[in-house]
């Protein structure tokens, strides 16, 4: 089990320990690529990272509003392309966040 996440083609954020990305879609979802994901405490912040090797990686600019669980609202969500070494992009500056 490992800390994964995906994001559909209908923008819904899911995120949940298992093994296979595939496992946090629901029947009739599109992938739109996933990664990884640690909660930050000390930055406030939810990292994502890499890219799924089934669906690869997260295509934030196929979506028009990313819809996060309410339980993450007070996290900023940051995905670094590359390694956690690199630069890091804030998602509320590339799609719109809705928490639902």
């Amino acid at each position: 089990m490992y800390p994964k996440f995906v994001i559909t083609a209908g923008g819904y954020f899911r995120l949940g320990m298992v093994s296979l990305h595939k496992h946090l879609l629901r029947e009739g979802d599109v992938c739109r690529g996933g990664g990884y994901y640690e909660i930050n405490y000390a930055e406030n912040a939810l990292e994502l990272t890499g890219e799924s090797g089934d669906y690869g990686r997260p295509r934030w600019e196929s979506i028009d509003t990313l819809r996060v669980p309410v339980a993450y609202s007070g996290l900023s969500l940051v995905y670094f392309p590359g390694s956690r070494n690199g630069y890091a992009v804030n998602l509320a500056d590339v799609v719109k966040i809705e928490y639902v």
